[in-house]
């Protein structure tokens, strides 16, 4: 018996024109905790993804290669414009970063070496670090209703933590290893009677 679907998203983009500026303005806030800004702007601002469907397509947008957040734009434009909306959407997610990019590598090489810089740049780390915790903790609820359950999902995610973090192990190896195991543990629930209920 299979999962029950997805709940839709409550809106969508109007138009490849409108996505375009919609990931531009996406692209130019994403410094360091893209995360956070992308699930407040497409979760709770826009309303084009529910947060069942933005985990969904970030887990499916981290094991593409490439920038998570490029592929998840990718994603969002051929679902609703096919080739169209994914141009417009890549566009958006890297023509405005690219041109800013290139003005501050510029001026940055004049005061890199500043103490004011280096400090400016390890209080930009932490704040960013801060705006992953607390979209991890927003995306928690979600979870609930996954087919794994609570439990299976809250292993996964420890296991991978420790093996990134202390263990320090390449990461597409965690992935290939925590990723394998938590698709044949879903795969195995989906295919129990009552629809892969945890």
């Amino acid at each position: 018996m299979s999962a029950p679907p997805a709940p839709a998203a409550p809106a969508a983009p109007r138009s490849p024109a409108a996505l375009f500026w919609a990931c531009t303005w996406l692209a130019l806030q994403g410094f360091g905790g893209v995360l956070a800004v992308v699930q407040q702007e497409l979760v709770e601002r826009r309303r084009w993804l529910t947060r069942e469907q933005f985990l969904e397509d970030w887990a499916a947008a981290q094991l593409l290669p490439g920038p998570n957040v490029v592929n998840l734009s990718l994603m969002i434009g051929g679902r609703h414009f096919g080739w169209r909306g994914a141009v417009a959407a890549l566009a958006g997610m890297l023509l405005a970063p690219l041109a800013l990019l290139l003005v501050i590598a510029i001026a940055f090489t004049h005061v890199a070496a500043h103490p004011m810089a280096q400090g400016a740049l390890r209080g930009m780390g932490a704040v960013a670090a801060g705006l992953i915790l607390g979209t991890a903790l927003r995306l928690l609820a979600p979870l609930r209703g996954n087919v794994l359950g609570p439990k299976a999902c809250a292993a996964l995610a420890a296991s991978t933590f420790v093996a990134v973090a202390w263990v320090r192990l390449p990461l597409a190896v965690v992935l290939a290893v925590t990723g394998g195991l938590g698709w044949g543990l879903a795969a195995r629930r989906l295919r129990r009677p009552g629809g892969g209920r945890p």
